[in-house]
């Protein structure tokens, strides 16, 4: 009788299997950019933090690569601009016919688009710059898109200045061309911003309010950003200007404690990322994700805002909840 109970004990233990590790793989970017880094920062939090989960980092195409791959299951989370996430959320744009929903998790860049000019070129207002040379951004790039769109939207109309972002900084530099619109580096200026002050004093001109209105109604996948007293840089004064996130998003399915777990890893995190992106500390996440989110946060990472005391915007909530 002891043997057979010994006998099913042992049976029993065989026949129940460990926790089974849940692995999820992270798209990311080029290997050679900071935001792979701060994703592989991200991965290791994870995995120290969250039990029964093991994430690794894949090296992508970034934000269009990773919502493909989000898509066909090959990655569960991934960088995805707040602009494109909109555009493919709602099926609109390049995405017409094409929609597809996955949910955000949390915000960990800005990218406020700069308007800046140089001092002395009589630019006090955007539209002071009617007829005046200026970059609207990198040619190809979404900055440059952007840029053009909203400055239609607004009714002025630069005589536009195209080129690589080493040229346009020569142009400014040589009195060539007025300003350019470039990405800041979170709230503060760009590094070829910061390079042309060094011996041409610049200025960054902001939206009005009623320009900061068009935008808003105009371009549901772009946020208006307010930046303070200095936060651009010593000296500047605080304005608004259109921006996009950068973000992490999810897989729609992804199962609602993992993404709670994960979140909170996340915010609650004061070195890892530092030390990985540009001192960015979990703390500052909450009010950027409220600020820059353009789609529904996952229901797990919403239960861990909400557990902390952050108001989640009803934009941001799915309609299912």
């Amino acid at each position: 009788m002891k043997r057979t109970a010994i006998a099913l004990i042992a049976a029993t233990l065989v026949a129940t299997p460990a926790l089974a590790q849940q692995k999820l793989a992270i798209g990311s970017t080029s290997s050679s950019s900071s935001h792979y880094g701060y994703f592989v920062a991200v991965s290791q939090l994870i995995n120290e933090k969250v039990p029964n989960v093991e994430a690794n980092v894949v090296e992508t195409g970034a934000t269009l690569d990773n919502l493909r791959r989000l898509r066909r299951d090959q990655v569960d989370l991934g960088l995805v601009t707040t602009n494109v996430a909109y555009d493919i959320y709602n099926g609109r744009g390049q995405f017409e016919g094409q929609a597809y929903q996955p949910l955000t998790l949390w915000v960990y860049a800005s990218a406020p688009q700069n308007v800046v000019v140089r001092k002395d070129a009589g630019v006090a207002t955007l539209a002071d710059l009617k007829g005046k040379k200026f970059n609207p951004g990198i040619t190809g790039s979404a900055t440059e898109a952007t840029s053009e769109a909203v400055f239609k939207s607004i009714g002025i109309e630069p005589d536009w200045a195209r080129g690589s972002t080493g040229d346009i900084v020569n142009q400014i530099k040589d009195d060539r061309v007025v300003g350019y619109v470039k990405s800041g580096s979170g709230k503060r200026l760009d590094a070829s911003s910061v390079d042309i002050a060094t011996l041409t004093p610049i200025a960054i001109i902001g939206l009005d309010d009623a320009q900061a209105e068009t935008v808003a109604n105009d371009f549901p996948n772009l946020s208006v950003l307010s930046i303070g007293d200095n936060q651009a840089g010593q000296g500047y004064p605080a304005y608004k200007t259109w921006a996009f996130g950068v973000a992490t998003l999810a897989k729609p399915d992804l199962d609602e404690e993992t993404a709670y777990q994960i979140t909170k890893a996340v915010v609650e995190d004061e070195t890892a990322q530092a030390a990985a992106f540009s001192g960015l500390k979990g703390s500052a996440i909450p009010e950027m994700t409220m600020e820059l989110a353009t789609t529904p946060l996952h229901p797990g990472a919403i239960r861990y805002f909400k557990e902390i005391g952050v108001e989640v915007p009803d934009r941001l909530v799915p309609k299912a909840q």
